[in-house]
């Protein structure tokens, strides 16, 4: 089993900055995808950063420019640097982990989720 643990989400105003985190634990053999996604209220959940094993990344058009993803392997942890952030990029922010098994084969695992508010 894996667990993901996820902080650094919290109330900031319109231009300011807050950095996600998530931490994954538990039975990993690898960890390939690693990503972000958020679901704001009345809306689908939608990607947000990807970063492949090798470090490539991919953003969603709206944060292209002021959002930027990473990752620690050795510490098996995904970042989510936020700057200049909008009321609009208020929602729950997820984390999307695909890990392989020891056994072989991948599973997918979501964090619990952490509300990123932005007032105006």
């Amino acid at each position: 089993q894996v667990q993901l643990v996820e902080s650094g989400g919290g109330l900031v105003q319109a231009g300011g900055s807050l950095r996600l985190s998530c931490a994954a634990s538990g039975s990993i053999f690898s960890i390939n995808f690693m990503g972000w996604y958020r679901q704001a209220p009345g809306k689908q959940r939608e990607l947000v950063a990807a970063i492949t094993t090798r470090g490539s990344t991919s953003y969603a058009d709206p944060v292209k420019g002021r959002f930027t993803i990473s990752r620690d392997n050795a510490k098996n942890t995904v970042y989510l640097q936020m700057n200049s952030l909008k009321p609009e990029d208020t929602a729950v922010y997820y984390c999307n982990v695909l890990v392989g098994q020891f056994m072989g084969g991948m599973k997918e695992y979501w964090g619990q989720g952490t509300q990123v508010t932005v007032s105006s």
